[in-house]
């Protein structure tokens, strides 16, 4: 087609080339869905009728030390722009850079912390000059496919949700600044919730609104602070989000009804909307984030992103999508779509299991936060665990007085005592001989939304001296005839007969840690639940025998399982 003129706003219809235009947008973000998959979720996406992709870009991953930065492999954003344009999909880009998205504290990199002053989302000389440092380097990557240069991106949105931040009124001008000085071009807009829309805009950005449920009155207060404006709800929320020791979200039949109705009622007023999500993925890693609005302490977020999404965490249709598809293609005709196969989750599987724990010592005369500690090229440990030691001189209570973050195993010469975490801050110590203190302390994510981002440093200040290590797969494996020690590295192999699928890994004999699969880190295990399996991608496995290695910190059966099916735990309707 011939580009003349891209999306605009100048009435109370979007545009496209003079014409009339719906945006009907679904949310996949490239690094929660594994590469090979990336074609599999579009092709569905647009089969279901939708026309535009929606996703953020991840600062922490694209540069996870300063000044070092990766676009490649998962993180090659323009090989997923050119895939979405290749399939005829238009793209609306968050590139944040804070993204929310509940991502490890909403995508910022956690070195940023490192700088006992920084003030994150405001224009603190620290926090700018990081974000345009990183801009200089993303928008490289992003102007070339702009839709008045011949690509899919038709708007960009200007940093995200900031009206539910508002630190500092002169930050959104920079941001939108950082943008145009960077050669963006297209549609800018802004994203927040009823309340965020009071301070969340900037001007020449389009404000668009987010929700779970259509209030007509949220409507016309956006229709009255913008008036003559075409309306975009940038998020509609197509489930939720789940979190450790809490209920799987999902919609009964009777709200998949009435989130139908809903989205009718959406369309008929003439308004565009995106799906978020459309499909969720995975959390892989360390990367989940934690929830801290109107509760004490933090909760951190499952390693499953369904969020009940149209289509599951491992890509397969649901009934949600079906009704979508039918909505979607009475809205704007008959699509002529195709409706992939769903892959089968099978696998044969052989294990053999052993265990160890090296590491690896640093000293310190004072407590040291993870974010500071002298690894990584000096941009300290972003995620994990570490393991901090000292030596004690009387047996006793030990308190932590709330300084543990997030959570720490706590041992007495080897020997585990207890755990402290925001609701235990006690432990009754044995008697000994000076002996040595160990706390394995464990960032169970960085909170992602609300007003304590700046906050978020991760380790302890309990100890006074001590010496610190980080904990790596390494050395010499021990056979399982030995009774094994806790915590510890825990080997397998899986053997797959045939060609790769998915499958999804089970440990009910086990308490709490992390799964590898040939090195990629699956994401984190709790038998607190819900999430009771953790996805694992036919793409990252291969014929013949494959690498598990399972870190876990109190217990085993010694028995890993492998499923078709996920299972997410007990469920809670989405309110």
């Amino acid at each position: 087609m011939s580009r003349v003129e891209g999306l605009r706003a100048n009435s109370s219809q979007f545009t496209l080339e003079r014409k009339p235009f719906h945006i009907l947008g679904g949310s996949i973000h490239y690094f929660r869905v594994p590469r090979g998959y990336w074609e599999d979720r579009l092709l569905k996406m647009k089969a279901c009728g939708l026309n535009t992709l929606t996703t953020y870009v991840p600062w922490n991953l694209h540069e996870p030390e300063r000044g070092v930065f990766n676009f490649e492999d998962q993180l090659d954003l323009e090989a997923y722009l050119r895939l979405a344009a290749s399939l005829g999909l238009w793209v609306i880009l968050r590139p944040g850079p804070y993204i929310c998205a509940e991502w490890d504290l909403g995508g910022l990199p956690s070195w940023l912390l490192r700088d006992q002053n920084m003030k994150l989302r405001t224009t603190y000389p620290g926090f700018t000059a990081a974000v345009n440092s990183f801009f200089n380097q993303l928008m490289k990557k992003v102007v070339p496919h702009q839709y008045s240069k011949g690509g899919p991106i038709i708007a960009v949105q200007v940093e995200n949700e900031y009206g539910s931040f508002a630190k500092d009124e002169d930050y959104m001008p920079f941001m939108k600044e950082a943008l145009l000085s960077r050669g963006i071009t297209e549609l800018l807009l802004t994203s927040d919730n009823r309340e965020g829309l009071k301070r969340g805009g900037v001007k020449g950005a389009l404000e668009t609104i987010n929700f779970q449920k259509l209030n007509p009155n949220d409507i016309k207060y956006l229709d009255g602070i913008q008036p003559n404006k075409p309306k975009l709800v940038m998020e509609y929320w197509s489930g939720w989000f789940d979190l450790w020791g809490d209920l799987h979200h999902v919609y009964t039949a009777e709200v998949l009804c009435r989130l139908q109705h809903t989205q009718q009622l959406i369309l008929k007023l003439d308004m565009s909307i995106n799906l978020y999500m459309f499909h969720g993925g995975t959390n892989f890693g360390f990367m989940s984030g934690a929830f801290a609005v109107g509760i004490p302490a933090p909760k951190p977020m499952v390693t499953s992103y369904d969020y009940d999404a149209p289509l599951s965490e491992a890509g397969d249709y649901t009934t949600k999508y079906h009704l979508l598809r039918n909505l979607f293609s009475h809205y704007h005709g008959e699509c002529r779509v195709l409706l992939l196969s769903q892959a089968p989750h099978l696998l044969s599987l052989f294990l053999s299991l052993s265990f160890q724990i090296p590491t690896y010592p640093l000293k310190s005369e004072r407590p040291v936060n993870m974010e500071n500690l002298p690894v990584n090229n000096n941009n300290g440990q972003s995620y994990g665990y570490t393991l901090y030691e000292t030596t004690i001189t009387s047996e006793g209570t030990l308190n932590s007085k709330n300084n543990i973050r997030d959570r720490a195993l706590v041992f007495v010469d080897k020997h585990f005592v207890g755990v402290l975490d925001y609701k235990t801050q006690e432990l009754a110590l044995p008697d000994g001989k000076v002996p040595t203190l160990s706390l394995l302390v464990e960032n169970c994510g960085r909170v992602n939304y609300g007003k304590t981002l700046d906050d978020q440093r991760k380790g302890t200040s309990l100890c006074n001296v001590f010496s610190f290590y980080r904990l790596e797969s390494s050395g010499h494996w021990m056979s399982m005839r030995q009774r094994p020690s806790f915590p510890g590295f825990f080997q397998a192999r899986l053997y797959v007969n045939s060609f790769p699928k998915d499958t999804f890994i089970k440990l009910p004999g086990w308490s709490k840690g992390v799964v590898f699969i040939n090195g990629k880190n699956l994401g984190r295990y709790w038998s607190i639940g819900p999430q009771q399996t953790l996805y694992v991608p036919g793409p990252w496995l291969h014929k013949g025998d494959n690498e598990v290695i399972v870190f876990e910190e109190q217990e085993t059966d010694g028995k890993i399982q492998f499923a078709s099916s996920p299972d997410y735990g007990m469920t809670v309707d989405v309110q």
